[in-house]
């Protein structure tokens, strides 16, 4: 790898540093966190195995992320920041499949305790259903990733927004009925959610169904499954180009921060009891 593109005169190596920083913060704080929740462990009577499992999803989504911002790429465009193996589409789309399904089980673990002690029934089955969805949507980018049509990312991104407004409202249901959920917590990952779903669907969608429609009018051809298989373990364009990677700044840098910490946040939702006996059986 050679880094005699990195100086602060080109925009994208600041925004390279600026990752590189908030990931090495986001791995320290992890460690940290790891370190104070085995020590109160020791205190605790119950929900040890939950507390240790949110831990370790959160490690994958944490350390998963770390690597895509040390190693950044844009998956259809095949660019990449540096000439390495680690760099290869393959490489990279797999490691964000593991970290983001362990995401995702997060939210299924939190909602599923909140279903538990709320009693709600739409927040047990939507803990149910987040997972196989998301798995859905990888498979949707998986698609779009090896035959570099963005209408598999269409019906991804289409995914997690509903997936997310799913657990927003289950968890909008079920907070008047768990004690020991922060109302500041409960605030940050509601507003979260509200932001990301709207900006799902009105920003991530609409931008990947644009440049699937402008690929169809261009006649752009598209690989098969087997082409793109190989295409990913071996084609990339290293580029240090502001303009070939400002489109994809943005979210980037919001996933790689943000989401990183909400992640981190998830770690002590385990940890909830019952307000009222009173059991939730439909959203508001």
């Amino acid at each position: 790898m050679t880094f005699a593109w990195v100086s602060f005169s080109n925009p994208v190596a600041v925004w390279w540093l600026f990752l590189v920083v908030v990931s090495a913060a986001n791995v320290t704080l992890w460690f940290a966190l790891r370190h104070h929740l085995r020590k109160a462990s020791r205190n605790l009577r119950a929900g040890i195995f939950r507390v240790e499992l949110m831990i370790f999803l959160c490690a994958a989504y944490v350390f998963g992320c770390a690597f895509r911002s040390v190693l950044p790429r844009a998956n259809v465009q095949r660019i990449a920041l540096f000439d390495t193996w680690l760099s290869s589409i393959m490489v990279g789309r797999s490691v964000a499949t593991i970290a983001e399904i362990c995401f995702v089980a997060q939210w299924a673990l939190m909602l599923r305790e909140s279903a538990r002690v709320s009693g709600s029934v739409v927040a047990r089955r939507v803990s149910m259903a987040v997972v196989p969805l998301i798995v859905v949507a990888e498979l949707c980018s998986w698609y779009s990733v090896l035959t570099t049509s963005n209408l598999g990312h269409v019906f991804e991104e289409a995914i997690w927004g509903i997936s997310a407004a799913l657990v927003v409202g289950s968890m909008m249901a079920v907070r008047p009925h768990c004690a020991s959920i922060p109302r500041s917590a409960f605030v940050v990952w509601c507003g979260a959610g509200v932001a990301y779903v709207a900006y799902m669907f009105f920003v991530d969608v609409p931008m990947y169904w644009s440049r699937w429609v402008a690929d169809e009018a261009a006649g752009r051809h598209y690989l098969t499954l087997a082409q793109g298989l190989l295409d990913v373990s071996e084609r990339r364009v290293v580029s240090h180009s502001w303009d070939v990677w400002k489109s994809e700044i943005a979210w980037m840098t919001l996933y790689f921060s943000v989401a990183v910490w909400m992640s981190i946040s998830f770690i002590h939702a385990p940890e909830q009891r019952r307000l009222r006996h009173r059991p939730v059986t439909s959203m508001p």
